[in-house]
């Protein structure tokens, strides 16, 4: 059974969330015309053509005895240097920076600091289970020879690494499960560049647990708004979107930290702009996780650089060829300037209570569902149709997955493995069940309709049983999403699921307590020093 395509009925998009993903963005992506006289400024390819049509031009005439000034007047001019024209932004970068640099704590939302814990207690929980991943144990082989001094924690081990190392350890620790928050309109995974970024910075030089929450919700709000700018055309031509605007996030934070004024933000944010990383092909790879891990580490090395007076182009982000322009066919510079300090991009912030891709949790959730409340065992079913959104299918279609990491990336062994566990941690996507007997048959049972009606958390599970019967439910909001939330008592015991047998019962208690009350912390290095294994 394989994937249909609905192709009746309209779409009506609103600002629902998921709506993004069939969105057509507007905005500055174009340049207004003028200036030149009608001339075209040389660029670097018609540079080439004409270098080489001198060099031809040449060697013809040493032969004739021709002069060469007619070759000569060929040879490009330098480019002047570019002048925003009519209509197009000058000041994204600058505007965003000025906000960052004044920002205090006395600014942030009851919301907003109500939510940092929440992440972080979800995020450690997902660091410190994923520690101990064949990823990370290759990462850390290939890393430990050339790192330098034992300054910041490895979560849930016992080797300390270089502050510029850790993080990228940390970050491909938290996000090998594919189970750590997420911000559903931008599928950015906010946490895992900016987190371990402040955590290493927070070992090497003492950070109050106040500016420590400052400096978290900014990165974050610089991260999710440069992707919401951007979305959905730089996912479509395939960036994986934490990877590239995690760098943003990572040294906004440590900048604001590190007490960059405003001309120094606004060259780290220039240094982040030009270390981009996450291809959309590497999904269901060990190297999916690399991306949130090298985002904190780039981060970190732009703000270390900025502190100490490295320039980058003050326009990093809307320049003619800045980040925004290089790296999406569209752009909308007011999700990244409008309303700043009014509202905060961790309101959005969403927590996975199945460890894979958000696209497929309303599958299991719907296939969990139905299961429970009927008593389902996989012999009773005859198929399941399942009609999901488009992204569901561009994401998790593969049809025979071999591998845990693969698994993550099939809807069609979501949709097996609800039904056969009637759960889906990280103990449902080994190499091992993915491979079980008796998820593969109930996995190629499965067959699914393409519904562009549907919003991206949405999804409708039909179960045809042997006995003719046919059971039929809606999932409006999977759990999880900010719809339907994981309560702060499940986050507990998501933490605690994944630490066992990493931590004791009492360092991770202690380390959910420090999560809890991180903002009142007198040395915010307590958090990482706790996540020791």
């Amino acid at each position: 059974m394989g994937a249909r395509r609905r192709v009746s009925g309209s779409v009506s998009c609103g600002s629902l969330p998921g709506a993004h993903w069939r969105r057509s963005l507007t905005g500055n992506g174009r340049h207004a015309a003028g200036g030149n006289s009608g001339r075209e400024t040389m660029n670097r390819r018609s540079f080439i053509r004409q270098t080489a049509l001198a060099g031809t031009v040449a060697g013809a005439t040493a032969a004739s005895g021709i002069r060469l000034a007619a070759a000569a007047e060929a040879q490009p001019t330098e480019a002047p240097a570019h002048v925003p024209t009519q209509g197009e932004p000058k000041d994204v970068t600058q505007t965003l920076a000025r906000y960052l640099v004044a920002a205090r704590f006395e600014d942030l939302s009851d919301a907003a600091r109500k939510e940092v814990p929440r992440s972080l207690v979800n995020w450690m929980g997902v660091a410190v289970g994923g520690s101990h991943h064949e990823a990370v144990e290759i990462a850390l082989a290939a890393v430990s020879p050339f790192a330098g001094p034992p300054q910041a924690t490895v979560f849930g081990r016992k080797q300390r690494l270089d502050v510029l190392n850790a993080p990228l350890l940390n970050g491909i620790s938290s996000h090998v499960f594919d189970f750590d928050d997420t911000d559903l309109l931008t599928a950015v995974h906010p946490s895992a560049p900016v987190v371990p970024t402040l955590l290493a910075l927070a070992e090497y030089r003492k950070i109050s647990g106040r500016d420590f929450v400052l400096a978290m919700v900014l990165g974050i709000e610089a991260e999710c708004r440069i992707a919401r700018a951007v979305t959905p055309a730089h996912q479509d031509i395939g960036w994986h979107a934490t990877g590239s605007v995690g760098p943003f996030g990572a040294a906004v934070a440590a900048g604001k930290v590190l007490g960059l004024d405003e001309s120094r933000m606004c060259h780290a944010i220039g240094l982040a702009a030009t270390q981009p990383v996450g291809l959309r092909e590497m999904f269901g790879s060990m190297t999916k996780s690399f991306h949130p891990g090298r985002a904190a580490q780039n981060g970190l090395l732009a703000a270390l650089l900025a502190e100490k007076g490295y320039t980058s182009s003050l326009q990093g982000i809307e320049a003619k060829r800045g980040w925004a322009n290089v790296l999406s066919t569209a752009r909308n510079y007011d999700a990244i300037t409008g309303k700043l300090g009014s509202q905060f991009e961790i309101y959005r912030n969403s927590y996975k209570p199945f460890a894979c891709g958000l696209v497929v949790h309303a599958v299991i959730d719907g296939c969990i569902q139905l299961r429970n409340e009927n008593h389902l065992t996989p012999e009773m079913i005859d198929r399941i149709d399942l009609d999901v959104h488009p992204i569901v299918l561009e994401l998790t279609s593969k049809r025979t997955p071999q591998t845990g990491l693969e698994g993550k990336f099939s809807v069609y062994y979501a949709a097996a493995i609800a039904i056969v566990a009637g759960r889906a941690g990280e103990s449902q996507f080994t190499d091992a069940q993915v491979r079980d007997p008796v998820v593969v048959g109930m996995r190629d049972r499965v067959s699914t309709t393409v519904d562009p009606a549907l919003l991206q958390d949405q999804a409708r599970v039909k179960i045809r049983l042997k006995d003719g019967r046919t059971l039929d439910r809606f999932i409006v909001h999977a759990v999880g999403s900010v719809e339907n939330p994981m309560s702060d008592q499940q986050l507990e015991a998501k933490f605690s699921d994944l630490v066992a047998g990493i931590l004791p019962d009492d360092r991770a208690h202690r380390l959910i307590e420090l999560c809890r009350g991180a903002e009142d912390l007198d040395d915010a290095g307590e958090i990482a020093r706790a996540a020791a294994g």
